[in-house]
């Protein structure tokens, strides 16, 4: 199947996720209260939050800035897996988030956005054009590395959406994304449009 059939297909489901993302955008903060990555709230058993909190955003502008990217993720690399791969991608970046910030940043009490996904995405979508031996597949490396890197160092880069950024979900994103692509369910070695 080749990348216009497969973002073709796909394009109802995109749609359908962009729509929500701004519907609970529009709820305000009582949506965001309920939904949001909440320690207290998952230490009395609200379990949805792991799943909702990557739904909910701080506004209208955070959401509209992660469906930017979004859009971009889609149109570079929507084509490197089938969409059931893509949900397994996109889950274990989830799981991720979820199990560093409880586990290793127990300071963050309440979380809430996509971009860490969206690490995770971009960090699948890489491994595939560098198993494809496709040269901006190492540079993509490359810039996501340092981006990171300066992230861990110095805080979020100057582009956000207003509210405290947790760079520790974008590091988190990425290494479930990786894992995800890296693992031969996922991909097998030496193809780029593997089905499950």
């Amino acid at each position: 199947m080749n990348a216009a059939v497969l973002q073709r297909r796909g394009w109802p489901a995109f749609a359908a996720l962009c729509a929500l993302i701004l519907l609970l955008a529009v709820g305000g903060d009582g949506v965001r209260a309920l939904l949001r990555y909440d320690r207290a709230g998952l230490a009395a058993g609200q379990w949805w939050r792991l799943l909702s909190a990557h739904f909910v955003h701080l506004g209208f502008e955070h959401a509209l800035l992660n469906l930017t990217g979004l859009g971009l993720l889609w149109a570079l690399f929507a084509q490197e897996f089938s969409v059931r791969q893509w949900l397994l991608i996109v889950a274990c970046a989830m799981a991720a988030i979820d199990a560093g910030l409880w586990y290793l940043t127990s300071t963050v009490e309440w979380y809430v956005g996509s971009s860490g996904v969206l690490h995770g995405v971009l960090a699948a979508g890489i491994v595939a054009r560098v198993r494809a031996r496709q040269p901006e597949g190492v540079l993509l490396a490359v810039a996501l590395a340092g981006k990171l890197a300066w992230e861990q160092f110095h805080g979020a880069l100057p582009l956000t959406a207003g509210g405290t950024v947790i760079t520790q979900a974008h590091l988190y994103g990425t290494a479930g994304g990786l894992v995800a692509a890296l693992v031969p369910v996922v991909i097998v070695p030496g193809s780029r449009r593997n089905r499950l």
